[in-house]
């Protein structure tokens, strides 16, 4: 087997679920939750489409405050940025790690291509127990560009050694496949929260309900090869 599996971190590997008991305490309630992470993530493809270079993290702050304020809770910034940083220890999707030992088992090379900052992945990795499965954690700091821009996935295949060909994302952001398949790499979909709705009669070809599901496909479209 020839591929390199990149993993996206936040929600494929790790669940933002886990900073609910900071919401509730620092905003008396966790439905704002799943808003902020979006507000996030659309920070950061104005980041990029405006060529503003900045951490995820602190995107992921400006959103949080944003969010608060529009949901009609005041909250000081200290416990924002608490919050945010709860970020570093996320619990580990229950289906992960099993996945994770049956792909490294089955030969494949395994790496990581997040949003998150350096120091951040490191500390979630670790935090999650995952920190030995990879052979490299690989930042979009380091082009200053978020995903889903094409030169996230070719310089995570540059830093590889492989071609962007070489590469299969697997994620559970229908846009992060959409920007992987479009750069030239394969991907697979982990269907944990979402069917696919940005793709339209572009899809990859594997879709899986979790990680281990996804885990499984690889595999076995290896052995077919």
């Amino acid at each position: 087997m020839s591929e390199v599996i990149i993993f996206d971190v936040n929600e494929t590997l790790l669940d933002i679920g886990g900073l609910a008991p900071r919401f509730r305490d620092s905003l008396g309630s966790d439905a704002l939750l799943a808003p902020w992470f979006g507000r996030t993530l659309r920070n950061s493809l104005i980041a990029t489409v405006t060529d503003r270079s900045r951490r995820f993290d602190e995107l992921a702050v400006d959103a949080l405050v944003a969010t608060a304020r529009e949901g009609g809770v005041e909250v000081e910034t200290a416990r924002v940025v608490s919050v945010v940083e709860g970020m570093r220890s996320l619990p580990v999707h229950h289906d992960v790690p099993a996945a994770l030992e049956r792909l490294a088992g089955a030969g494949l090379r395994l790496a990581t291509l997040t949003n998150s900052a350096p120091d951040v992945i490191a500390d979630q990795l670790r935090n999650a127990g995952l920190d030995g499965y990879f052979e490299a954690s690989i930042s979009v700091d380091e082009i200053g560009l978020f995903k889903p821009h094409r030169a996230t996935y070719e310089h995570a295949a540059a830093r590889l050694g492989t071609s962007v060909a070489g590469l299969r994302l697997v994620a559970a952001h229908d846009w992060d496949v959409l920007g992987a398949l479009r750069a030239g790499a394969r991907a697979a979909y982990v269907a944990r929260n979402a069917p696919i709705t940005v793709l339209g009669d572009e899809g990859p070809d594997i879709v899986g309900s979790d990680v281990g599901d996804v885990a499984e496909r690889i595999i076995a479209l290896g052995d077919e090869g």
